[in-house]
């Protein structure tokens, strides 16, 4: 099952780098919210913060995963090298993002991403 979780957040990246937007809306949960470094979005507001390119995801590098499955929650802690383009700057910042999924009707959705800048030496 941490397979599972860690293959569907590594497609989620692709998603948003390549702005599929209805793969994206199909794996937000209604109710999920999404913490960036200077806002807080529902799952409306990230798919059209993607869809208007405020945030264009150009790479990103998994550097560390790892799982934990609580009955039907699964937490994904990915420590990341994230290059993107916000307010037309392209940025590099080091993140812990964290992702929460629940599983709905036998399908996992996204109820939580929250980025953690990093402090780097």
């Amino acid at each position: 099952m941490e397979q599972v979780i860690i293959n569907l957040s590594k497609n989620k990246w692709d998603w948003m780098m390549e702005r599929q937007l209805d793969d994206l809306s199909n794996l937000f949960h209604e109710k999920a919210v999404f913490v960036h470094m200077g806002a807080t979005f529902s799952k409306n507001e990230e798919i059209d913060v993607i869809n208007n390119g405020s945030i264009i995801y150009k790479n990103v590098d998994i550097q560390e995963t790892s799982v934990r499955l609580i009955g039907t929650i699964a937490i994904l802690l990915n420590k990341v090298l994230l290059v993107a383009v916000v307010g037309g700057n392209e940025v590099t910042n080091p993140f812990v993002v964290t992702e929460v999924y629940v599983l709905q009707e036998d399908q996992w959705k996204l109820a939580s991403m929250s980025f953690t800048r990093l402090l780097v030496p």
